[in-house]
Parts: C-alpha cells; structure tokens; sequence
C-alpha cells in the first residue's frame, strides 16, 4: 500500500508541475487609458440576429455601462436588433456612436435599413458617422455601382461623415469607392492573412501604410482590427488568451505612437458568428457575459488551475482504483500513475470544455457524443497500461501450476472422465485425437466420446469402430461412444445429456475438442493441482499443430498464444482465469453442485468457470502446452469463431452482471475487475466501430457544412489508445510469448482484423438472445460442398474493406482539404486514418488468403498435368 501511496502523490506532482509549465504568463506593453473605438454588438449566447432576435433595453444599458470605463466610442453593424436604440441609450454614458445599415443584397431590407441608419444619424447628437454597408463587396451582396449609389444618397440626406467597411485589398481594387465616402474604413484583420501573431501588427500596419500612399489626402482610419483569444489555427495564426493579449496591446502602444484612427473588434464575444469557424464567437475583448478577458496593463497570465485540480482529482482516483488491490512493484506502480494521470488530463479538459466555449448544436453533439466515448476508451487503455506495467516491471507470476512438484506416492490418482463433444467432425481427425488419449500416461482415466445431431454414417461410423479398436488395444473398456443423432441445446445440450454415462468412479472431468492431439503428461502432470481442495477447475492453453501450414495460419497462432500467455497468466493472478472447453478439467462434485453445463449460452464452458467462481471455487492455470488442435480453415472460420465467442460474452453479460456489483459478495474485487475488464474488451471493439461510423458522417459536415472539429481532448486519446496497444503487443508479445518482431506484427494484423466481426456480435448479442451455434470449420471441413456463386457482397472482408476505404477516403478528404493548415483538422485526420487500420487489417488477412488458395490452385492443376 504504501507503494501505491507513494506513486499516486509522484503521479500528481508530476501532473501538478505540467500543469505549472502549461501556465502562461506575457508581459505586452501597457497601454493605459481610454480605447478610441470598440464594435458593439451585445448578443449573448443563444441570441443571433440574423434569427430576429433583439437586444433588450437592459442588456443594452448594462453592456453600454460596461464600456464607458474603457472606450468614448462604439461601431455599429446594423440598425435593427434592438441596436436602433443604442444612440439614445449611449448618451447616458456620454458615448459616441457610429452607426451602420447593414446590406444583404435583399434591396427592401437595404432599404429599410438605410432609411433606420439616416434617421438615427439626424435624430442623435452623438452619432459622428454612418457605415453604409460592411464588407458588402467583399461577400459581393451588392455591386460597387449600387454601393456607390446608397453611399451619394445617405450623404445627401446626413450632415456626419459617411463611408463603408471593407478590407484593405476591396480598397485598393475599387478607387472609385475612396472618391465617394468621407474617409476610408479599412479593415486590418492578419488572423485571416495566416500571419504569425508576432508580425500581427507590423504586417497590419504596412498595410495601413500602403493605403496611405495610395490614396494621399484621403484619410484613413483603421476600421476593424482584432484577434481571436480561442479556435484553431489559421495557417501561421495561432490564437489563445495570452497571445490575443500581446497582439492588441501591441497594436494599441503603436496605433497610439501613429495617432492613428482605430476600432477594435470587438468589444463582446459573439457567440451567434459560427459561419466564421471555430474563432467567430471569440474576437471580443469582454466575454459574452462582459467580463474583461485580459488587463491593459501589467502582465497577463493565463493559468488552469480549475481544470488542473479536476485532473489531479480524477488522476488520483484512476490510479488509486487501478491499483490500490494489485501489490504492485514501485515501478509499476509509477508507470500506471503516470499514464492515469495522462488521461485524467484529457478527461477534465474534455468535461471543462462547455465553461470555456459557447455551445450550438453541433458542438453539443459534439461534446457529448465525444467524451461519453473517450471515458470509457481510458479506462480500456489505463487497462492495456496496467498489464503492460504489470508484465514489465511488476513481479514474476506466482500461481502458474508448478508441474516439477513432488506428489506425495500415497496419495490415489482419481479417475479421470474425458469428454469429447463432436459434431460431424473429420473422422481421421477425430481418431488421431482419440489416438493420443489411449496414450496417456494416466492409470485411472475413461474417454466419452459424444457425437451429437451427426446423423451421416460418413461422420460417426468410423469413429465408433475405432473405440471398439483401442478398447481392445489397451485391454478395457476405457472409450465409451455415446451416439445422439438429435439434441438442443448445442454443445452443452449434448455434454447434458451424455453426462449419465460418465463412470460413478469419476472424480475429475476433463474436456477437450475433437481435433486436439493431448500430451500424454497431461493428466499426469496437472490432475495433482486437485490436491487442493478448494480448486475446482485446471485449465491449460489451447495451442494448435497445424500453424507452420501457412502464413494465414501462422499468423491466427499468434494472436491466439499471446491470450494464453500474456492475459490468461495475468488473470490467473486474481483467479479469474476464463475456463474454455478445451484442455479443461473440473472437479466433479463442484461441476455438480453449480449445476453441471449450462444451455442458455453458446459459450457454456466460459459461463461455467464463472458459476464456479460464484460459488467460491477456485481455479489454477498452466502456460505449458499440452494438446495441440487445429486452426480455423478459413479467415471466414476465424471470423465466425471469434463472434461466437463474442455474443456468448454478451450472454454472459446478461446472466451474471448482477454479481459484479459493489454490493455482491460472490466474487472478490480483483475477480470482479478481471472480468469486468474482459468484457470490456469486446465491448471496446463495438464501441471503435460506432466510433468510426460516427467519424465517417461527421466529416463531410466538417468538410462541406463547415460544423466544428472535434476538440483535441477527445482526438488525442484515441490515438494514444492506438499506441498503447501497439506498445502492449510488441512489449509483452516480446516478453511473454518470445516473438520476433515479423509473429507480433501478423498477431497484430490477426488481432484488429476480428473487430467488425465482435462488434456485430456484441450489437447481435444485446438485441437479440439464443443465437444459434456456429461450428468452426476445422481439419479440412470448410469448403466441402456445394459453392454457390459468390457475389461481391459474400466475401467475408467486404464490410470491413469498404469501412477501410471509406475511412482513408474521409482522412484524405480532411487533410487535403485543409488549406489553412488547422492543426486539428490534420490530428482528426490521423485520428480517423488510424481508424481504418483494424478494418484494412481484414482485407489483408484476405488478400494472404487468396493468395495461398492461388498458390493451391496452381498446385493442384501442375499436379493434375
């Protein structure tokens, strides 16, 4: 404990000094006194304009207040919304307004807009000046003629001076604008430019400068300048509280130097502006609630100390319930607390960010959708970093079956009943295993063997002469056929209704499938581990005698041996080792007392481990070898045997969820981790397919409808998920199973190329109950038959290569489409890209196939020549 306590307060002050080195502080030059001009627009969140929404009078004195301390004079944009009554309310603070039609190119609105501007103009002391329109060229609502034209009419009918708003190249471009208005209004905004905040205001100014020369004698009043404090970059512009800080007291010290006209935008955020991307609502120098975003004097600091203390909290809560039962190492221990504390950060930026930003409805969807995903994709991932810590740098395994002990000579060697469950399974397959059972080096064992809903001669026949055959061969009665050409319940069904049959003798049943050839130690060496009255199940791993075939074979070998020696191990720790129904052994008066096997599930052997662990048993596990079966025909057959698997975990789900309860005392909490942590891994594979479904609609709304890119702080994690399970195969398939880096990379390539298909079985498995078993095709089996004629949509890779390339298709889309170089947009673009990966992975575990059948093919035909 006092390992864990240690880590946890490392881990936090590691987090604590990042979150210190994050704070920024900036010294800009101090610019004290009054502001010449800000724009005004006091809409708050969840008001927009261009909806009809209106400014109460209120809103207006209360935002109007606020500003008389810093500024003399306000810009307008428009004349309706409630800001017609900002000139009468303005002179209450004795400010000065400029007031503004807004043009859309609608001409009645036009009109009436025009009409409400002159009338302010010529009913109000303070108005100094009219805009006729702002950027109206620039967005080409209106022609330079028919701008000329509402300019010369308000100047007819107004004694203030009167001009427009546009950015500096609409001015250079139309000379014939600067004849007709009272002074330029040009707008200076380098954030739209790309340019670096450093060169903000030096680059604004030679603009500024440009237009001076161009047009000598005209004044030239710098109508808008600003800078976004938050929103993604734009090319070489990066925003953010600090840097909008430095850029426009930077720009006030040298417009003042200048005597230079200016107005600031702006002076409120304006939640409402999302068809200016992510930095639209953020120009302001007040937020939208009119708190003053920085000082202009003395330096400006920008801490996060809030979500610092959230990420602390929620670190510490991660590490502690990580490892607070595993005696870790202080290495582990660290390592663990580290990474928690990683993720925390991302948690708590995730969960903060709707106090930071101004939410719509996209971003809500957003946010919500984002980090009710990116919680449970930590804990996966602080799951692979524990084992990783664990394997590494924690303690060797202590539970692992000793078969070097000496047994006691006294003690009997009970009597063993192996069962053999078969389903129209090769005949010669059958026998060989059969075979290496009469060669146990055992003294008391009987073998069933169970043909079950196999009613071709073809199939039984053979297999019940060859028991006759070793019966005589070993001089007893040892190998009992059982024939049951009709039963339910599957697997289980058929073991049910055999059991009878099993010899009274029998203290120990074993089971292992049809086509595993067993060592003839096995018994010999593990039947001792009942030496232990409290051990109810033995369990050794599976291992396969057919993996040099091929590349496609060896490379399922793989993926399944780091299950069995890398997680399986692990579990055994805790005993939580998952019981499947080959070399498997239990005790028998504890099978008989959980009920024996049952039928509700397709997974019946996993499903009974966990009653046995219910029921208080436990259990051991050995990683030495000791039977050898056959892989899966196919990739399809790798598939169909990975989704039963699956859905029989959903099954269980459902049957058991009750005892992973705090409050139930079935299980002990490492055990209630273990499996809650395993069926989190087959939900994680559901969980990266709705993840990518959902990455494959949203981004043509990013690309095409300009809807906001997901937040670093959900991106980020599923690309670190990515890494760490890389890390967590190479690191510990290179420890445990002693693979060269070619085997971790097909393991790799096997392992990611299964996710559609558990989450198929996982979405089959919630909606849908007593799924039909499905054999794995083995020894041969697949193939045999008729072939229908296969369509494009039969290949068993066809969803998983066109979610693939969809996927890289909708990566290519976001990267080269980012033209202003948005370094989020480039980070989801990797992050949907990794995506596609496990679904690719599918294809190219289908290309090796084809490949080899090719070879096949050419084989047999040089042969037949």
């Amino acid at each position: 404990m006092k390992r864990v306590v240690v880590a946890v307060l490392l881990a936090a002050l590691c987090q604590i000094a990042v979150w210190k080195v994050a704070t920024i502080t900036v010294t800009p030059p101090d610019v004290g006194g009054a502001i010449a001009s800000l724009s005004f627009s006091p809409f708050r969140p969840g008001e927009n304009p261009e909806d009809g929404d209106k400014v109460s009078l209120d809103r207006l004195d209360h935002s109007l207040e606020v500003l008389s301390h810093v500024t003399h004079n306000i810009r307008l944009y428009a004349s309706r919304g409630g800001l017609e009554l900002v000139p009468q309310e303005a002179r209450k603070f004795n400010l000065n307004v400029a007031v503004a039609a807004w043009l859309s190119g609608d001409k009645e609105e036009d009109r009436a807009e025009i009409e409400r501007a002159i009338k302010l103009a010529n009913t109000n002391w303070n108005v100094r000046a009219i805009y006729v329109g702002n950027e109206a060229l620039l967005r080409e609502e209106v022609t330079p003629d028919e701008l000329v034209a509402y300019i010369r009419e308000v100047k007819s009918r107004v004694s203030v001076p009167v001009t427009t708003g546009e950015v500096w190249h609409v001015w250079a471009k139309y000379p014939q604008l600067v004849r007709e208005v009272d002074f330029i209004s040009s707008h200076f905004l380098p954030y739209w430019e790309g340019v670096p905040a450093n060169q903000a205001v030096k680059v604004a100014f030679d603009r500024y400068d440009q237009l001076r020369k161009m047009f000598p004698g005209k004044k030239v009043t710098i109508g808008e300048f600003g800078w976004p404090s938050q929103g993604y970059n734009f090319k070489a512009a990066d925003t953010g509280p600090a840097v909008q800080a430095e850029v426009i007291r930077a720009f006030l010290r040298e417009a003042r130097q200048r005597n230079a006209d200016y107005n600031i935008i702006e002076a409120f955020d304006q939640p409402w502006k999302v068809n200016e991307g992510s930095v639209g609502a953020y120009w302001g120098m007040f937020d939208a609630n009119g708190v003053l975003k920085f000082s202009l004097e003395g330096p400006v600091k920008v801490d996060y100390r809030i979500v610092a203390v959230m990420a602390g909290v929620i670190g510490v809560l991660l590490s502690w319930i990580g490892l607070r039962r595993r005696n870790p190492t202080l290495p582990h221990a660290i390592l663990y607390s580290l990474a928690a504390n990683g993720f925390a950060a991302g948690i708590a930026l995730a969960a903060y960010y709707p106090f930071t930003n101004y939410m719509n409805f996209g971003t809500v969807i957003m946010w919500f959708t984002g980090t009710l995903l990116v919680i449970p994709l930590a804990i996966m991932t602080l799951a692979k970093v524990n084992e990783i810590s664990e394997v590494l740098l924690g303690r060797d395994p202590l539970r692992l079956i000793k078969t070097d002990a000496v047994r006691d000579p006294a003690l009997p060697w009970p009597m063993v009943s192996i069962h053999v469950p078969a389903y129209k399974e090769q005949p010669e397959m059958l026998k060989h295993t059969l075979d290496t059972c009469a060669a146990l080096n055992y003294p008391n064992f009987e073998v069933l063997v169970i043909m079950n809903n196999t009613t071709d001669a073809f199939y039984w026949r053979p297999v019940a002469d060859h028991c006759a055959v070793l019966n005589e061969k070993i001089g007893r009665e040892a190998f009992k056929f059982c024939y049951l050409p009709k039963v339910k319940g599957f697997k289980a069904g058929a073991m049910t209704l055999a059991y009878p049959m099993t010899d009274a003798r029998a203290e120990i049943i074993a089971v292992i499938d049809a086509d595993y050839a067993v060592d003839s130690d096995w018994l010999h060496e593990l039947v001792p581990a009942f030496d232990d009255p409290k051990i109810a199940l033995v369990q050794a791993p599976q291992d396969h005698r057919d993996g040099d075939e091929n590349l496609l074979k060896t490379m399922m070998n793989w993926e399944y041996a780091g299950f069995f020696d890398i997680g399986m191990v692990q579990r055994n720790e805790d005993n939580a080792i998952v019981a499947h129904g080959t070399m498997l052994m239990l005790r028998r008066t504890a099978f008989d007392q959980v009920g024996g096997w049952s039928t509700d599930t397709i997974v019946e052997d996993t499903e009974l481990g966990l009653r046995l662990f219910e029921a208080g048993w436990d259990a051991t596990y050995t990683n030495k070898r000791y039977g050898w079966g056959l892989l899966p025909d196919t990739f399809k057959a790798f598939k169909v045997q990975r989704h039963r698997w699956a859905y029989g975990a959903v099954q269980i789900i459902k049957k058991h969820w009750r005892h992973m309860l705090p409050k139930s005392d079935t299980l002990n909490s490492k055990q209630k981790a273990q499996f809650v942590s395993g069926w989190v891994y087959w939900l994680s594979d559901a969980l990266g397919v709705a993840v990518a479904i959902l990455n494959l609609i949203w981004v043509p709304v990013i690309v095409f409808v300009g809807m906001v890119l997901p937040m670093m702080a959900l991106t980020v994690p599923i690309l670190t998920s990515f890494v760490v399970n890389v890390l967590h195969v190479v690191l510990l398939y290179r420890k445990r199973v002693k693979a060269a880096v070619p085997e971790i990379a097909g393991a790799a390539i096997a392992a990611m190329s299964l996710q559609l298909a558990v989450s198929d079985a996982v979405l089959t498995g919630v909606v849908k109950d007593n799924l039909a078993f499905a054999r794995t095709e083995k020894g041969g089996a697949a193939g045999k038959g008729k072939t229908p004629k296969a369509k494009l949509t039969d290949s068993p890779v066809f969803w998983e290569t066109t979610l693939g390339i969809a996927l890289l298709c909708a990566a290519g889309l976001l990267y080269f489409s980012n033209q202003f170089h948005i370094t989020e947009q480039n980070v989801f673009a990797a992050t949907v890209a990794v995506q596609a990966i496990p679904f690719l992975s599918a294809t190219v575990m289908r290309f090796i196939e084809k490949r080899l059948l090719q070879k096949k093919a050419k084989a047999a035909a040089a042969s037949a020549a």
